[in-house]
């Protein structure tokens, strides 16, 4: 009976991957991965054979209960088994299903974590999801497909959101918030195919997003962070000092020219 490592890929770049997980992507027998698993990745795994078992959005993908049964089948086959996962395993991975399959076939396992999307998307912009004086909570979601769902408005009292999976719900989940009491001026910024060759970013305002401005824009076959909150317009002109003198960054507003990508002038963020 082998062990399964459910590790995270992290956020696309092949080099954001732990040192860990990079070294059992090198002893893995198996690698069951997502199907946003960039090929540079798959090749720490060279003597490994490589499943995909991904899901993609609008796309035909594995069913999940097929995926539990491919693990719990290759770990009674071979000694090193890897689920690799993109972002973190325990962060709208479905980690808890396959864990729960590996415990009830009594397969040993182990996580190995990975740098989540969100924050790489906040490197990528340069923008913290926390800052002092301005954001002092984060909020991490998905746009549930349930009817009459009340997880946006739940979520809006967050400082900094940060919405995965969000490309094609954006301009509802904007107004959403905007219905919730969120200001239309709010700064958003979207990330598409994060760290990877393929990125993207768009700076815009939530009620520009309502509109659906950024739609034409957003490439369906990349995965895209929808990040919202004055943070990812604000930078600091002032700080306290070393003890905390209690001043207050200066949040700068973004202006109303509309959506703006990044690499043109007077770009907001990134």
């Amino acid at each position: 009976m082998g062990k399964v490592y459910l590790i995270g890929a992290g956020p696309g770049a092949a080099d954001l991957i732990t040192v860990r997980g990079a070294r059992l992507l090198g002893q893995a027998d198996v690698v069951l991965h997502d199907a946003l698993i960039e090929d540079d990745m798959l090749a720490l795994a060279p003597l490994a054979k490589k499943i995909a078992v991904g899901k993609r959005c609008g796309q035909r993908s594995t069913a999940q209960h097929f995926i539990n049964k491919q693990l719990v089948d290759a770990a009674r086959e071979h000694a090193v088994v890897v689920r690799l996962k993109g972002g973190d395993p325990m962060l709208f991975g479905r980690a808890d299903e396959e864990m729960r399959a590996l415990e009830a076939a009594g397969i040993e396992y182990e996580i190995v974590p990975g740098i989540t999307a969100a924050l790489a998307g906040a490197a990528t912009l340069r923008r913290s999801l926390t800052l002092r004086g301005v954001a002092r909570s984060v909020a991490f979601a998905t746009h549930s497909r349930a009817p009459d769902s009340d997880e946006i408005r739940e979520s809006a009292s967050a400082d900094s959101l940060v919405f995965y999976m969000g490309r094609d719900s954006a301009p509802a989940i904007a107004q959403e918030l905007i219905d919730a009491g969120r200001a239309g001026s709010t700064p958003v910024a979207l990330v598409e195919a994060c760290s990877t060759k393929r990125e993207r970013t768009l700076t815009l305002t939530l009620a520009e997003l309502a509109g659906g401005a950024a739609q034409i824009w957003l490439d369906p076959t990349q995965p895209s962070l929808v990040m919202i909150g004055t943070a990812f317009a604000a930078r600091a002109s002032q700080v306290g000092n070393e003890q905390g003198d209690g001043a207050v960054p200066e949040a700068d507003a973004p202006d109303s020219a509309g959506p703006t990508p990044a690499g043109e002038a007077g770009q907001r963020a990134a």
